[in-house]
């Protein structure tokens, strides 16, 4: 065992977290620092005489089991002894070298040193410990307007009138209360809302008697949004309506809790995404909707440059492809006629998940009301293709696999997507399943939505069945993490650069599904992961803890995914691992370990550890 060589300083300034010291630091450390060769027959007394250290893998392959932990396969850049200092224990390390290398010793005492001048050294390490990923951004993300629930905003001072109140005593309380419009209810139910504009115009200016009840004059049947939305849902949604009072109603009871208004938006902005959104929502025609769709991917090369931003950028474009979807429908119908009968339009995948990305693709189907005869389905079939067509000139690429509202198959009436659900659940092949798992996730847009609410009020019994979703784990535990037995990444082959790893495939997309079945056994009906993994905390075989694991996992590898389209102006998902930092390498290989672990669960919880 010799002093450190002065030519490794540079492995060390690779490696997290002491890539983030100065030079002059990294230099008194290595002073400190000792470096062994261990071989089969040397390493336990080496390791004997340096319990009270941590250990760096600089080379070789090693097999650890320390600090009561379970074994691990440990390679190059990985740490172990953290345990013993950590908690300042003794403990023996046993170790079995699969392959002789070298291991960096650094004694407690400056490990110490470094965890009281560092504090994100001790962040590290009891993170790396703890084999959970280390996400800073997290809580700051959740903190920016657009990514806030909407009942961290709202008042806690519910404004509110009873419909048979006089219109003189609901205008009475508004100006008590400071504001410009009041919630109007009947049984704890929301019916109506009464607005400065009402009054102006339907009141005042129509010389109405103030002693009426106020339902005479009330807007009713408001746009509504429940608390667990986002602003961002909010802005959308009075933007695209065209209003500047939104009732807030509780998700569950639908019991009013708050207003939200155009003032409670300006005050929360702090971006300019608001103007691309508020121009889609008025466009006129299709060469208009196509020229500001096409803003978006410079709207987020421009403005996405913090994390907290990427967080919120697959939102954007689904809430953005959401509005072209609406106005390319409402363009068909202008130039065509109202259809037949009603419809609801669908979509799938990342769209109904608010992740979409630069590279998404559409993914749609038209759900009908009835079977259309021939003339009824020629004018679907061509509307869909209108849409479709559409959705490709303001860059929502056609979908490869062809699932899309303008395929035939895509198109199918309530009753028939039933009697679909109910054939695919009941034979739940691997062919059933690599075909129904799109559908999964999905969400309504546009056309009558009560056809839906049918359809997934029909298909949540079905879709809690155990022998569908042992179908669903069994086929979310065949897809693998890219890392090998010990810990080394395992790269797509015949790709350059060579380093590269498919985040959608081998990472996030595993997430999805995993999280998809705890929700289908639970029988939530929100598509979004994030959403999925903020409600399964309450009563679920996912704990608390898994669920916030999974939650950084995913928004850490849809940064890392954003960015990298973002900085290379493209739409893959082939992340090079030579563009990450040392401590982002740890946090990828971190976030695989978890991801594995829950497939394991997934594999024990639903398919009795078959994969």
């Amino acid at each position: 065992m010799t002093n450190i060589p002065q030519q490794s300083l540079d492995f060390l300034k690779t490696s997290a977290p002491f890539d983030q010291l100065s030079t002059d630091k990294l230099f008194a450390l290595a002073k400190h620092i000792t470096v062994a060769y261990l071989t089969q027959e040397n390493a336990k007394e080496i390791l004997d005489d340096r319990v009270n250290s941590l250990f760096l893998i600089s080379s070789g392959q090693f097999s650890v089991k320390d600090s009561n932990e379970a074994q691990r396969n440990l390679s190059e850049g990985d740490f172990f002894g953290i345990g013993n200092l950590l908690n300042k224990l003794h403990l023996p390390i046993d170790i079995n070298v699969d392959s002789a290398g070298l291991v960096y010793c650094i004694p407690a005492s400056q490990f110490e040193v470094l965890c009281n001048e560092y504090p994100q050294v001790t962040k590290f390490f009891e993170n790396y410990h703890a084999d959970q990923l280390h996400n800073d951004a997290v809580s700051d993300s959740k903190s920016m307007w657009l990514y806030k629930p909407i009942r961290e905003v709202i008042s806690d001072k519910v404004v509110s009138s009873l419909s048979d109140t006089s219109i003189l005593h609901a205008t009475q309380k508004m100006s008590d209360a400071g504001v410009s419009s009041l919630l109007i209810t009947e049984a704890n139910k929301l019916v109506g809302i009464l607005t400065d504009r009402d009054i102006r115009n339907r009141v005042v200016s129509q010389e109405v008697s103030v002693h009426l009840p106020v339902a005479e004059v009330m807007t009713k049947e408001p746009c509504k949004i429940t608390e667990n939305r986002t602003l961002f849902d909010a802005l959308c949604m009075m933007t695209e309506n065209n209003i500047h009072h939104l009732p807030v109603v509780d998700r569950i009871t639908q019991t009013p809790l708050g207003m939200l208004t155009s003032s409670d938006m300006i005050r929360h902005q702090r971006g300019n995404v608001l103007f691309l959104i508020d121009e889609l929502a008025k466009a006129k025609s299709l060469y208009e909707l196509t020229r500001l769709s096409w803003q978006l991917p410079h709207y987020f090369a421009k403005h996405a440059k913090r994390l907290g931003d990427f967080d919120v950028a697959g939102k954007v474009l689904s809430q953005a492809t959401d509005i072209m979807t609406r106005k390319l429908l409402t363009f068909y119908q202008q130039l065509h006629g109202n259809p037949p009968f009603d419809f609801c339009w669908l979509v799938y995948g990342s769209q109904a998940r608010e992740d979409q990305n630069m590279g998404s693709d559409q993914d749609n189907g038209l759900l009908l009301a009835q079977r259309p005869n021939q003339q009824q389905d020629e004018y679907f079939a061509s509307m869909s293709k209108y849409v479709c067509e559409g959705l490709g000139k303001c860059g929502i690429k056609l979908c490869d696999g062809n699932i899309m509202a303008s395929n035939k198959d895509l198109r199918v009436s309530l009753d028939d997507a039933i009697k679909e659900s109910e054939k695919w659940v009941s034979q739940p092949t691997l062919d059933a399943i690599l075909h129904f798992n799109i559908f999964l996730d999905v969400r309504a847009v546009a056309g009558n939505k009560t056809l839906f609410s049918k359809l997934q009020s029909a298909r949540k019994p079905l879709l809690k069945q155990p022998i569908f979703l042992a179908a669903l784990a069994r086929h979310a535990a065949e897809s693998t993490v890219p890392l090998s037995v010990f810990q080394k990444f395992v790269f797509k082959k015949g790709h350059q650069p060579e380093d590269c790893i498919d985040l959608k495939v081998n990472a996030i997309a595993i997430i999805n599904n995993l999280v998809r079945i705890y929700a289908l056994e639970k029988g939530l009906e929100m598509p979004s992961t994030l959403g999925r993994l903020e409600n399964l905390k309450a009563d679920s075989q996912l704990t608390p803890s898994d669920c916030d694991d999974l939650r950084d996992i995913w928004l850490f590898l849809n940064r890392l995914r954003w960015r990298h389209q973002l900085q290379n102006n493209v739409t893959n998902n082939n992340v090079s691992v030579s563009d990450l930092s040392s401590i982002q390498r740890h946090q990828l290989k971190a976030a695989f370990k978890t991801i594995k672990r829950s497939q394991q669960g997934v594999s024990v919880k639903f398919a009795g550890g078959l994969s």
